[in-house]
């Protein structure tokens, strides 16, 4: 049986995102099992959203592979747990990669859909795919999401959608634009921590009264 570029990365990303909410739930001290639902939920969440959105099958329901590389993951941070909880960059590599390994199934998923949806509906699923999921994972471990920090997160989707659609109109295949689209949104996130880039941060009350006090 053949395996489809899709299906490689949705293994990729799922095993990622899985690894990324198990090892933020181990900081945390949950148990086996709560551990286990806040991989599952970070590695399904956004592509649930989606499916929900687009009117189709939710994907999860229908296979129990996402279940069973959620296991995987949780076995694979109890054996290597000592070693991932004293890297600190572990999580964020991680989280990286399922966030542009699901930027991009969640436009093309968005793409092969009988809606025929336009490529700018596509972008906004991709992002969806890939950064919901990190919602869902911060909320069930009591965490502002990072989506709504000042990190750069979902704008990095947006851009590496846009890298995908680019390289469409230039005449690529799906493939090459599927990996384009992952390279920028993977670069952008490195690149916004490296170097602390973020968008402006709107100004609340206490910050007009320091103002003013100054």
């Amino acid at each position: 049986m053949s395996i489809t570029f899709n299906e490689i990365l949705d293994f990729i990303g799922t095993l990622a995102f899985a690894i990324s909410g198990i090892r933020l739930a181990s900081a945390k001290h949950f148990d086996l099992f709560g551990a286990y639902i806040v991989g599952l939920t970070t590695a399904i969440g956004g592509g649930t959203l989606r499916d929900m959105m687009l009117g189709v099958p939710i994907f999860w329901m229908q296979d129990p592979f996402y279940l069973i590389c959620t296991a995987l993951a949780l076995l694979w941070v109890m054996i290597f747990g000592k070693y991932l909880i004293h890297q600190n960059n572990t999580w964020f590599i991680f989280d990286t990669i399922g966030l542009a390994m699901f930027t991009v199934t969640g436009i093309e998923k968005t793409l092969s859909s009988a809606g025929h949806y336009p490529f700018w509906a596509a972008i906004i699923m991709g992002t969806i795919t890939g950064a919901a999921g990190g919602v869902f994972r911060d909320v069930f471990i009591n965490e502002v999401p990072l989506i709504f920090r000042k990190e750069i997160y979902a704008l990095a989707c947006v851009i590496g959608g846009a890298a995908y659609h680019i390289s469409i109109l230039a005449g690529f295949g799906p493939v090459v634009a599927g990996i384009a689209c992952g390279v920028v949104v993977i670069a952008m996130r490195v690149l916004a921590v490296r170097y602390r880039l973020h968008l402006p941060i709107l100004k609340g009350e206490d910050d007009y009264k320091k103002q003013e006090e100054d």
